[in-house]
């Protein structure tokens, strides 16, 4: 539970409130200023008046929301005026940030004037993208935005209404799925007729539901045709002949109860008088109409969800409208029609029929989330909905012709990835490019969680062949737990019954015979050293790469790679190096793991390695020697090593973009190089990093992947004559193992070829 306190020192912080307005392009210098503002912002001005829709070219329109409230229907709290609503809006405005990387100002508007609202909004337009309006009350709520969308030629969002219904709706067709009944014949009760009520109720309509099966009831009971009291015409608009009164009345035989009232309205009696397995969505925040506890107690096999994030299905808002607007400003989208919406509903629907990623388990501190009755729609923090809403949203606006621009669905996916995060493009880069030729790639700890859950994403990129070392009973069975769709899709080996075993241990017999091994030694580490058995299936030819590390200690998963596959020719050290992914930046730091103080030989070779491997992963790389001196600024042992290094590294590669020493903010700060030193080969930065140590190194990328926020891709294996790449010993996150898939599969590509 949070206390008062703690909410209003969060809300008050350094900077009071939860927003702020950033700057996106650099003003530093005079050139800043003038191409920022006088003279050179008139050429964007004259431009835009020429076409008026070259404004999403050149300003923040294309990413600007409004949310726009007078803070007469906040939360549960009533009209409490705009100024006490602006928390909220301000929270709005930081969830469309976070999960959609879209912009917002919010407007608090002091009246209680529909029109004067239509107004304002109105001329607004020019400024942005979209409108969502919030905790404005009914029935005004309805004028104001069927005005402003007839009104208006950009997209405007009620939450209130739609984002509950289209996220509701998702859960209500999986759950009517779950318990096999079709929405066209199941009757339906709906407590609340306020905006979220009444829109709820016509949505459900729209994906099939029939009108005369569906009861709404308000705090004067049942809504029917004849009845006077506390009516308006939205209210008379979803009026039904019925005997029924009152809720237990209405409740009584109904299938699906949705609550969006005040909590403690629903008895444990009324949910037992529903139809077997009743569907109860208990809504009202903070407390439902009837709480989970008592739901389950009253009726088991019920299907429950609630607003609240401490219960199994939680339907939360913001699975909607970031997304929505995302899709709808990335088309500049006319509106948000009925279709756009429910493309949103199909999609979050069948995402959570997927396997849901370790990454949104640890975030719920949780396990076993698979589709069922506790696990219904897409938790909030599933990085994937963005993925699946806005693309569904954009297609949806494209078809029905509200889209004023059309845009490659495929690309447009990626670039969303992008938006998750630095590693995320990059990665995508490597893993379009690996897909065009997929490998065999042999994991040797087959039985593993992680793994299985990376092999189901690596066979639904095409990445990979995978091939699985372990137990076959054991690993179908936590397939089976996980509900991955692997089978056929990997291969399974167990080394006791794998048919060429004794061909495997007459090999490693004949590599490592005059190493001190036995026949024997070589007899146990095929049958229980999977890492053993993993890299003879690579040198066998097998198996065109290997990914394992998860279980084991780094020098275990070394040890068998370096006896068994060994070194390219050439070659006289392994190293390894991690992509350090900043939002718009990646560098290259190595050695991470393997060489612990690298004498001058070493640091060229691993230099030569690193420049090798950034090339191949696609950037052109540019190399810098670190030190804590800065071209011979310091007369030490530690500097001279680099020094030589660098010697070593000009003659082998002539043309590689190299320098040093230098200290590290030399090194990636082009200001201090074009004042300092202009005569080094780094005018834009280095962007790969050889640390003079182990030591070094390994505290730089954690410092940096822990406080400067980057993202770490790797460890890297470099120099091994065929792909070998181990992953962080107890890593729990699948992407990881993903990602070493792929540039595994890229190195064996490479190596390959040469």
């Amino acid at each position: 539970m949070i206390d008062k306190e703690e909410v209003l020192r969060y809300h008050e912080g350094r900077r009071p409130g939860k927003l702020e307005v950033v700057a996106s392009k650099p003003c530093v210098t005079q050139r800043d200023l003038s191409l920022a503002y006088t003279p050179g912002v008139a050429i964007p001005c004259l431009e835009i008046e020429k076409n008026r829709d070259r404004v999403y070219d050149w300003t923040a329109k294309g990413n600007l929301v409004a949310v726009v409230s007078n803070g007469t229907a906040v939360l549960g709290l009533g009209d409490i005026g705009p100024e006490a609503g602006k928390p909220v809006m301000e929270g709005k405005g930081v969830l469309f940030k976070r999960f959609a990387d879209i912009d917002v100002f919010d407007l608090e508007l002091n009246t209680h004037d529909a029109d004067d609202i239509i107004r304002t909004v109105k001329l607004l337009e020019p400024t942005f993208g979209g409108i969502n309006l919030e905790d404005i009350k009914a029935p005004e709520c309805f004028y104001i935005e069927e005005t402003l969308k007839k009104e208006m030629n950009i997209p405007v969002f009620h939450d209130d209404q739609h984002g509950t219904a289209i996220i509701s709706g998702a859960a209500l067709l999986n759950a009517l799925e779950l318990v096999g009944k079709d929405i066209s014949e199941v009757k339906l009760v709906v407590n609340g007729a306020g905006a979220s009520g009444i829109a709820c109720a016509k949505y459900y309509i729209s994906l099939g539901a029939r009108p005369e099966n569906v009861t709404m009831c308000d705090s004067r009971g049942v809504i029917y045709k004849g009845r006077e009291a506390g009516m308006n015409p939205f209210k008379e608009e979803m009026a039904i002949e019925t005997e029924a009164r009152t809720l237990a009345d209405a409740m009584r035989g109904a299938d699906v109860f949705l609550g969006l009232s005040k909590g403690g309205v629903v008895t444990q009696d009324m949910v037992r008088s529903m139809a077997r397995p009743p569907i109860i969505f208990a809504m009202a925040n903070p407390d439902p109409e009837i709480t989970y506890e008592d739901a389950v107690a009253a009726v088991p096999d019920c299907i429950m969800a609630t607003g609240r994030s401490d219960y199994p299905n939680q339907v939360n808002n913001v699975l909607g409208f970031p997304f929505i607007f995302r899709g709808a400003l990335d088309v500049r989208a006319t509106t948000i029609n009925e279709e756009m919406k429910k493309a949103a509903t199909r999609a979050l629907a069948a995402l959570a029929k997927e396997n849901i990623p370790y990454s949104v388990v640890k975030a719920y501190r949780t396990s076993g989330l698979k589709f069922g009755r506790e696990y219904i729609i897409p938790k909030p923090f599933d990085p994937r909905v963005l993925l699946w809403v806005a693309p569904a949203v954009a297609e949806a606006a494209m078809k029905t012709g509200v889209a004023r621009k059309t845009i490659d669905l495929k690309k447009y996916r990626e670039e969303l990835e992008a938006r998750l995060g630095g590693a995320h493009k990059f990665m995508r880069t490597i893993i379009n490019r690996a897909c065009k030729e997929p490998q065999r790639i042999v994991y040797p700890e087959g039985e593993n969680a992680t793994v299985l859950r990376a092999c189901d994403i690596v066979l639904d990129e095409g990445l990979a062949t995978p091939i699985l070392i372990g137990n076959k009973a054991r690993i179908e069975a936590v397939i089976a737990e996980l509900g991955l769709r692997l089978h056929g899709g990997v291969e399974i080996i167990d080394p006791l019954e794998f048919s060429g075993r004794q061909t495997y241990i007459d090999a490693l017999y004949e590599l490592r015979k005059r190493k001190g091994m036995t026949r024997y030694d070589a007899r146990r580490l095929i049958e229980t050293d999977h890492n053993y058995f993993g890299t003879m299936m690579v040198r066998m030819g097998d198996a065109d790469g290997i990914v394992s590390g998860l279980t084991h200690h780094y020098p275990e998963t070394l040890r068998p790679a370096l006896q068994v596959i060994g070194m390219r020719d050439g070659v006289k050290k392994v190293a390894s190096m991690y992509a350090m992914v900043l939002e718009d930046k990646v560098y290259f730091f190595a050695d991470t793991t393997v060489n612990v103080e690298p004498g001058s030989e070493d640091l060229a070779e691993i230099a030569l390695l690193a420049a090798e491997e950034a090339r191949h992963l696609g950037i052109e790389p540019r190399v810098a020697l670190l030190s804590f001196s800065n071209f011979g600024s310091v007369k030490h042992p530690l500097v001279t090593k680099v020094q030589q290094a660098l010697q070593l590294i000009r003659e082998r590669a002539p043309e590689l973009v190299v320098d040093g020493e230098m200290q590290a903010d030399t090194a990636v700060s082009p200001e201090i190089v074009q004042e300092t030193y202009p005569f080094t080969a780094f005018k834009d930065g280095a962007n790969v990093l050889l640390f003079p140590d182990l030591q070094s190194s390994n505290i730089a990328y954690k410092l940096i992947q822990h406080l400067g926020k980057a993202e770490a891709v790797g460890p890297i294996l470099m120099g091994m004559r065929n792909p070998v790449h181990v992953v962080q010993i107890g890593s729990t996150n699948e992407e990881d193992v993903v990602n070493m898939t792929a540039i595994a599969v890229l190195d064996a590509h490479r190596l390959k070829k040469s």
